[in-house]
């Protein structure tokens, strides 16, 4: 007897609900990357220094973190919509703040809570895709939300260099509370609910700790969730050092950050693409080897070429190009395998995927960009480095998956 591959609960069709998805999960490049090339006229404004200033950035990705532990939990508890929504409504009240801070210590208050609300849309995003669909549909369908969502990093700070240019920094976070409104009304109307009210689990304290317990203490999913983290710190290395490759290093205006973006997220695009057409045809295990074949040849290609020439176009930003390639490629497979694991709590299990994502780019944006940004060889090392943590935790995870069986 065939088993019917479960549909999404409301008329919505796969491309409207893909479109949605995905211009959730964009609300977290959007606040990341549409006012980096504001942040040495913010810094003047608001009298702040460039490490502090690179604060405002890691604050954020250390609250996000931090969230996405309770953003998966609270819609396998009260539903998918419901924490959307609220999530949603936050996210404007902060990003007006933003826009309306005087000093450094209301935008780092703003900020920090702005990273509380952020999350939501791409947790409880996969959660959803898996609820309405299994196997290569899965796929294909998160394929297509990150070929979508891959638009957003291009473009935000392209969006934020001509609103700097324009009108000044404060107009971004007018940008952002502006998209933050009409995603708001578009989910209300057109985000089906995915998740019955006979599956939900009970908010309580003590069930809720041994669940966490029960899924952080999984070798397999802490395994999976690193390498997806390692795996994307390698290119956001280069996103939040965005100021320093393109102010110093490359020596351009705010008005060029697309040279360092659009290059990167056509990668993520085209890996994503290839993810969605390979889905029937490679297994999962092989589609991740050979994206990091590919992750392997970016690293080497930019570590030879930052050791015996200056940083120059396109050399400098293509190996970032050829290395999201290959991340794109590796995402889907990896993040369904991980929601696989339990399939009951996959709300929970993408809120611990996004916690690691979230804390290793908060790491990554707050302590190792500023050590390593101000060279071009090094940032090559980082990525490398980055890269090679991902293959071991995706080694390690075969090797424990292997004697599970």
């Amino acid at each position: 007897m065939k088993t019917e591959t479960p549909r999404p609960a409301s008329p919505v069709t796969v491309p409207a609900l893909a479109l949605i998805l995905a211009a959730l999960a964009m609300i977290g490049p959007f606040t990341i990357d549409t006012y980096l090339p504001s942040f040495p006229f913010i810094g003047a404004d608001l009298q702040a220094t460039p490490a502090q200033m690179q604060q405002t950035l890691s604050l954020y990705l250390l609250t996000l973190a931090l969230m996405t532990l309770f953003h998966g939990t609270l819609s396998d508890s009260f539903g998918r919509r419901p924490v959307i929504l609220a999530s949603l409504a936050l996210y404007v009240v902060t990003a007006a703040g933003c826009a309306l801070a005087t000093s450094l210590p209301q935008l780092l208050f703003w900020r920090a809570i702005q990273g509380l609300a952020a999350g939501a849309g791409i947790i409880v995003g996969r959660a959803i895709i898996r609820d309405s669909f299994s196997g290569h549909e899965a796929q294909r369908l998160m394929s297509l939300v990150t070929m979508i969502f891959g638009i957003a990093p291009a473009i935000a700070p392209v969006i934020g260099g001509w609103l700097q240019g324009w009108f000044g920094w404060r107009t971004i976070f007018w940008f952002l509370a502006t998209y933050g409104v009409l995603l708001f009304f578009a989910a209300a109307r057109r985000l089906p609910e995915t998740h019955p009210l006979a599956a939900r689990q009970p908010f309580q304290a003590r069930p809720l700790l041994r669940n966490y317990l029960r899924l952080g203490s999984d070798p397999k999913l802490v395994l999976l969730c690193l390498a997806i983290a390692f795996n994307f710190s390698g290119f956001f290395l280069y996103v939040v050092s965005a100021p320093a490759v393109i102010y110093d290093l490359l020596g351009m205006s705010e008005k060029d950050f697309a040279w360092l973006f659009v290059p990167g997220i056509s990668g993520v695009m085209f890996g994503a693409f290839l993810s969605g057409r390979l889905a029937e045809r490679l297994s999962p295990r092989r589609t991740v080897f050979t994206a990091y074949l590919i992750m392997c040849a970016a690293v080497m290609f930019n570590i030879v070429y930052s050791l015996f020439f200056p940083p120059a176009l396109p050399w400098t930003v293509l190996p970032v190009m050829i290395y999201t390639v290959g991340m794109a490629l590796a995402m889907p497979s990896v993040s369904l395998l991980a929601l696989d694991l339990f399939p009951q709590l996959r709300g929970m299990t993408s809120s611990l995927q996004g916690f690691a994502h979230s804390l290793i780019a908060g790491l990554t944006a707050g302590l190792v960009s500023p050590l390593l940004s101000g060279s071009a060889l090094m940032l090559a090392c980082g990525m490398g480095g980055m890269a090679l943590l991902g293959w071991l935790s995706w080694m390690f995870y075969l090797r424990v998956a292997a004697s599970n069986r």
